[in-house]
């Protein structure tokens, strides 16, 4: 979308203002379907360090994540509408699969998804 969708926004701040990590959403991405639960950000980074961490040949990379960069610093920027959605026990649903089958981090534009319900798509493995 050229512009982001002020509903999906909307979505997005609600789950970043910490109020529930418990909304489901899947999303259109450049023609891949992505489903999963949404995060917000800081717990959304803080996982993704934590299996980094875990990981003999990532683990450096771990301190990115929870470092917050540096144009987010500003005071002011907490006030601004998120741009990205951060999914987690996340899918892309391939055919009748889901991949990774045990759910992954996934970090989205919002100016990117082309499309979005509520809820999961569930998928059949037969």
């Amino acid at each position: 979308m050229s512009h982001p969708d002020k509903l999906l926004v909307a979505i997005a701040s609600h789950v970043e203002s910490g109020h529930s990590n418990q909304m489901s959403l899947t999303v259109v991405v450049d023609g891949a379907v992505i489903t999963g639960r949404l995060a917000p950000e800081a717990a959304w980074r803080e996982r993704v360090a934590e299996v980094l961490r875990d990981s003999a040949r990532l683990g450096r990379f771990a301190g990115i994540f929870t470092t917050q960069p540096q144009e987010e610093d500003d005071p002011g920027d907490r006030h601004r509408p998120p741009t990205h959605l951060h999914f987690h026990l996340a899918r892309i649903i391939q055919g009748t699969t889901g991949i990774p089958e045990s759910g992954g981090m996934y970090r989205v534009a919002i100016e990117d998804v082309t499309a979005w319900t509520i809820g999961d798509v569930r998928y059949s493995d037969a």
